[in-house]
């Protein structure tokens, strides 16, 4: 009988003013390392409501154009419900980081995340000021 693990462990990231993207594939990539797990999968979390998680090739062109993209959806410059509440000027930070989720599952596969050669995960701030985010990162599979 195999038994089931779980480990659990916070990253911390410091972001600039939104969108602003970091590369944190190394720091999930240590999370598996300290959890002996072999196979299973890594969830992970972004606590606060203006900040989101995703995959992409973490390269200047690619982010750029993440950035540009994510602008798009939620533009900066539109009048927002929100604004008419909290007068804070993040309005589109809500809704960028809600249509790209705060979370991601990835697999692991013989003690290491299963990514594509040009797959990094990246942590997003949206908010409108610097953010210091947390990172809920939950591990379960088996050793």
């Amino acid at each position: 009988m195999t038994n089931i693990q779980q480990f659990c462990e916070t990253i911390e990231v410091s972001l600039s003013t939104g969108p602003d993207l970091i590369d944190i594939t190394d720091k999930l990539s240590s999370c598996v390392s300290r959890c002996h797990i072999i196979d299973g999968t890594v969830s992970a979390f972004m606590v606060g409501s203006t900040g989101s998680l995703t995959t992409i090739e973490y390269e200047p062109g690619v982010v750029a154009d993440l950035k540009e993209a994510v602008n798009r959806l939620a533009p900066p410059d539109l009048p927002y419900a929100h604004e008419l509440a909290w007068h804070d000027g993040n309005g589109h930070s809500h809704v960028q980081a809600a249509l790209m989720s705060p979370s991601i599952t990835l697999p692991l596969r013989s003690g290491k995340l299963r990514l594509g050669t040009w797959q990094q995960v990246v942590a997003i701030n949206h908010d409108n000021h610097p953010r210091k985010r947390s990172i809920e990162v939950t591990i379960i599979g088996i050793g």
